[in-house]
């Protein structure tokens, strides 16, 4: 290899053939570019991190497809040089809060309390879903907010300033917290809604609070299994109450007919 290659080395994969490293020093830290087939590319990555960090210093938004560097480690790399810190992650700190790129045009914004959490997990996405691997379980971020993965947006959950890939709490207003729970909002006040889906959804009441809803949901799950319905239903988890509170409310709630006579239907 020419040593004339600054910041490339030689690797081998298991079955023998070569590939090139690209690493650069910064501030005293040895960094890692990544792994390319041949050497100059691998070198081009170096030139395009010693211009980042010692050069011209480009700004974020100066990325190129055509670039050298991916853009996660160009992100990593413009946050050492402007915030003094490395993250492994693509995240760049700003005043109060820190972007997280998932690409140059699709950005997460997350307060400052996220990042120890997200500076050591990388977020990944299907979708609308954005999941990160904690423990070998893919854990979706909106866990993090006590958002169910059942939860549905604008109906369970809110974004308030109408920005969905701002999770910045202050922008994350839950709606309803309980399975099968809708709130409703009439002329006679806030009511919440239980359903249930058997074959089609079945409405099991109307109640003034979501922990009433909440127990009629569970309480109706009871009635359905001892009528023989064999379905996984999902009970709602009330870790609040004492199971005396929870009992006195449970025997008191009206359920629907629709659901106690279900199978006579």
């Amino acid at each position: 290899m020419d040593k004339n290659l600054l910041g490339v080395s030689c690797a081998y994969k298991k079955d023998g053939s070569i590939y090139y490293r690209s690493s650069i020093t910064y501030r005293q830290k040895h960094i890692s570019l990544g792994s390319y087939p041949a050497a100059d590319t691998a070198h081009a990555a170096y030139l395009e991190g010693s211009t980042l960090l010692f050069g011209i210093q480009p700004a974020l938004t100066d990325y190129s497809s055509k670039s050298s560097l991916p853009f996660e480690k160009w992100v990593c790399l413009t946050n050492f040089r402007d915030n003094n810190i490395y993250f492994s992650t693509p995240i760049y700190i700003r005043k109060k809060y820190f972007d997280y790129f998932l690409s140059p045009e699709e950005i997460l914004k997350f307060d400052m309390d996220d990042l120890f959490y997200y500076s050591s997990h990388k977020i990944m996405r299907r979708g609308r879903h954005f999941f990160v691997a904690d423990y070998g379980m893919q854990v979706n971020i909106m866990s993090r907010y006590g958002i169910k993965n059942y939860a549905v947006k604008d109906r369970d959950y809110r974004f308030v300033n109408g920005d969905d890939m701002d999770f910045r709490y202050e922008n994350i207003e839950i709606i309803n917290i309980y399975h099968g729970v809708t709130r409703k909002d009439t002329q006679k006040g806030v009511r919440y809604v239980a359903k249930i889906h058997i074959n089609g959804n079945y409405t099991i009441g109307a109640y003034t609070t979501d922990i009433e809803a909440a127990i009629a949901y569970n309480k109706a799950i009871d009635i359905l299994q001892k009528a023989g319905i064999n379905r996984q239903f999902s009970p709602n988890y009330l870790e609040n109450l004492s199971p005396s509170a929870y009992a006195d409310i449970y025997t008191k709630l009206h359920i629907s007919k629709k659901i106690t006579d279900y199978l006579r239907v």
